[in-house]
């Protein structure tokens, strides 16, 4: 199925790793042009092969300053903004009762400031061109996880935001959906694994709590779905949050 992106000008913010390569290597395979904004330097070693170093660029997304200096930049290069994934986030481990006040704001300014920095200054672009917006979000805002109110908080706000942004630009045919990842064997997921005693079995306990065929979510399957959204093949969707979990977050775990 043709998904008519090519050419289009998307910007993958944490496009250089795990769900956000994925994505960004989506895009270029299916002809698109995606822009990957990523905080380190070193990021640029796993960029999507093929894509060229100029669709690369380096920002501290935390800063609103930054962001429209992003935004100025691609404009000026390419001359138009189609889309935005906002993917980029850490998920910090601010807790209710080991975190602070402080903490907390930072970790919502850090998961979901930049979501709003980046839509709002690519806006004039965006309306030009009917573009599209898929925020990336967090079963964890969905379950509840234990011991990180920042991320969670933010990845609850980034929900809303989906349904409030949809509603406000209903009017410039911008499209704004949500796609809400649970268990992703992404490199991070990895790391997180090798940190029990016996990695192995920890992803067997995992795996078997997934409904669908019992296994970890695929970054691709995350990507599939993410450029569905971002096409005029979805040209009727709007305000959604889409699960692509396996059925982890809405299934009856016991049937597993």
């Amino acid at each position: 199925m043709d998904l008519h992106l090519s050419k289009k000008v998307i910007i993958v913010t944490g496009g250089a790793r795990g769900i956000g390569k994925s994505i960004a290597k989506a895009l270029f395979d299916e002809g698109a042009i995606p822009i990957i904004v990523d905080k380190s330097t070193e990021s640029i070693k796993t960029m999507p092969d093929g894509t060229q170093p100029s669709h690369f660029l380096q920002a501290d997304l935390t800063s609103a300053s930054a962001c429209k200096e992003i935004i100025d930049d691609i404009v000026d290069e390419f001359g138009r903004i189609d889309g935005i994934v906002n993917n980029a986030g850490n998920n910090d481990g601010v807790g209710l009762e080991d975190g602070s006040p402080e903490k907390f704001i930072t970790s919502m300014t850090n998961n979901v400031g930049h979501f709003y920095y980046m839509v709002h200054y690519a806006l004039p672009s965006l309306t030009a061109n009917h573009g599209c917006i898929v925020n990336i979000g967090s079963k964890t805002s969905i379950t509840g996880q234990g011991g990180t109110s920042g991320y969670v908080a933010a990845k609850g706000a980034i929900l809303s935001l989906t349904r409030e942004w949809a509603v406000e630009l209903l009017p410039y045919s911008i499209r704004v959906n949500a796609v809400i990842p649970a268990e992703v064997a992404t490199p991070l997921y990895e790391s997180w694994l090798r940190s029990f005693p016996d990695p192995q079995e920890k992803l067997r306990q995992v795996s078997k709590k997934i409904p669908l065929e019992n296994r970890l979510t695929k970054p691709e399957e995350i990507a599939d779905t993410v450029l569905f959204l971002l096409s005029d093949r979805s040209s009727h969707t709007t305000g959604q949050w889409i699960f692509v979990d396996g059925g982890y977050t809405h299934l009856d775990r016991a049937i597993s």
